[in-house]
């Protein structure tokens, strides 16, 4: 019976996810001599950037792998705790009677990049800038945009317009809401990302140390530093 979703086999490895250019970048990190955790990592870094209604830095990422070597199965949480300041006594002071559902006040600590790094230093073999060269490339020189992000784009622009000027200026761009298809980049967050592998590979030449100085940057230096700004 004919069908427009076949069942798909392989004998050297296979990659899934929502959109074609991170399963592509998965992939090609396998074809690379990466292995599978690699390839997680870089399409969960390249979701982020050509999936930005429903990925991102700032978000979360609950991974369940198996691990061939270990034999075993396992949980990598990757969902980012409340700020200590967060209390509800100090929503109370701002006059809100709930969480907001939106904006920084309801923003937890961002838990996917410090869970991607984990994954691939204690289970990858690639060094961060093979697995981070194809966020790094579409961010800033462009991908296409899907139907579903022009729509959430235009159903957040009054807001984006009034409230969110610095996101109006990533994805209005002056003109207003893009159109599907439309070659689209976004130069602070590739000029982010390759900070962090440059910063981290300024500091050691070890694959591992570079990870960790990878987290570091992201977690308490100009990452976190511009956040908090």
């Amino acid at each position: 019976m004919f069908t427009t979703r076949p069942e798909l086999v392989g004998t050297y490895g296979m990659v899934a996810s929502k959109h074609w250019l991170a399963s592509s970048a998965g992939m090609a990190v396998l074809e690379s001599g990466g292995n599978a955790f690699d390839a997680a990592v870089a399409a969960g870094l390249t979701l982020q950037v050509v999936e930005p209604h429903l990925n991102g830095p700032g978000g979360e990422v609950p991974i369940i792998f198996h691990s061939a070597d270990r034999a075993e199965t396992q949980v990598l949480g990757g969902q980012g705790p409340a700020p200590a300041a967060a209390s509800i006594a100090r929503f109370e002071e701002l006059g809100l009677e709930l969480v907001p559902g939106t904006g920084l006040l309801a923003a937890c600590v961002p838990g996917a990049f410090d869970a991607w790094m984990l994954l691939l230093g204690e289970f990858g073999t690639l060094r961060l800038s093979k697995v981070m060269r194809y966020a790094i490339d579409y961010a800033g020189h462009g991908y296409p945009l899907v139907p579903q992000i022009t729509d959430t784009i235009g159903g957040v622009e009054k807001m984006f317009r009034d409230e969110w000027t610095s996101s109006a200026q990533v994805y209005l761009r002056g003109t207003g809401v893009p159109t599907p298809g439309t070659l689209f980049s976004n130069p602070d967050l590739a000029s982010t990302f390759r900070r962090i592998v440059e910063e981290a590979e300024s500091r050691s030449a070890d694959r591992d140390e570079q990870i960790e100085a990878a987290r570091d940057v992201f977690y308490r230096e100009f990452v976190a530093e511009t956040i908090e700004q």
